[in-house]
């Protein structure tokens, strides 16, 4: 059973329960006013959020920062900066075919490369040029007496001379390499001082190669130079016949091939400094 409250206190209670309904209702209206953004708007944005902070980092791409140079410049650069790059003629008119450029690596020759090489060297057009000048020499020390004087005596001194190089073409570049499997083509250093890569083209008439690459005495050289002085007494007079001459013979061989050797070592260089490579050989050679 309730008990009956007295009319008074139910008088006093009424506004009271009325202040704190009111009261009641605002602070619930606050609540809703402070709660959070609605759990599918949070999500969203949480996966927005995760998805690009798992996207990977790209930037900005640079124009010409990493593109390779063009394929022209690089080799143009590389030319310019290599050395002892060889031409298949010195000045365009001397025979340059046995040359090998700097720090380049060929297989070894065959029988007929060989003999090719020296039938370059000996019928060239420009084949004349040794021969004139030797020719030259000989008349004015009066070498063959029997030659005599004038322009007669130059021709005698000059075919014998032509016969001279041709036997010792054959000799140094394609028979006795053959025979003995060496390397008759002349190796340029291309790089080192100058008395480093003088000695070392001097020294390239008692040194060379072989077939295989190996470093080997140059017997193509020393004794078919020889051989080609011996021969020489076939054609010359009797009197010329001597174990003298011969020997002149065979030095003054070895000694232009020598000259030769050095010559080829430093061409290269004086078409690269002295012509700024004016020499040049065409795509056809």
């Amino acid at each position: 059973m309730f008990r009956r409250v007295p009319p008074l206190v139910a008088l006093t209670c009424i506004p009271i329960a009325a202040a704190f309904t009111c009261a009641s209702l605002a602070a619930q209206q606050a609540v809703s006013d402070l709660s959070p953004t609605p759990v599918r708007v949070t999500v969203a944005s949480a996966a927005a959020t995760d998805a690009d902070a798992q996207a990977p980092s790209v930037p900005a791409a640079q124009p010409g920062a990493n593109a390779p140079a063009p394929q022209s410049q690089q080799g143009s650069a590389a030319q310019q900066e290599s050395g002892g790059k060889q031409t298949k003629r010195i000045l365009g008119i001397v025979p340059n075919f046995i040359a090998v450029s700097a720090d380049q690596k060929l297989p070894p020759e065959t029988v007929k490369e060989k003999f090719m090489d020296a039938t370059l060297d000996s019928f060239d057009y420009s084949s004349i040029f040794f021969p004139g000048v030797i020719a030259g020499y000989n008349q004015a020390r009066n070498a063959t007496p029997q030659f005599h004087q004038g322009a007669a005596g130059f021709a005698r001194y000059f075919w014998h001379s032509a016969v001279d190089q041709t036997d010792e073409n054959y000799m140094v570049e394609f028979i006795y390499p053959t025979v003995l499997h060496q390397d008759a083509r002349y190796y340029t250093l291309g790089h080192g001082g100058f008395m480093k890569r003088a000695g070392y083209a001097l020294s390239r008439a008692v040194i060379t190669r072989s077939d295989s690459g190996k470093k080997t005495v140059n017997f193509s050289e020393i004794i078919g130079a020889g051989s080609a002085a011996g021969l020489s007494n076939l054609y010359y007079p009797a009197a010329s016949r001597s174990l003298g001459n011969t020997g002149s013979q065979w030095g003054l061989d070895i000694g232009i091939d020598s000259g030769v050797f050095v010559f080829r070592e430093f061409w290269p260089d004086i078409n690269r400094h002295v012509f700024h490579n004016k020499y040049t050989d065409s795509p056809t050679q």
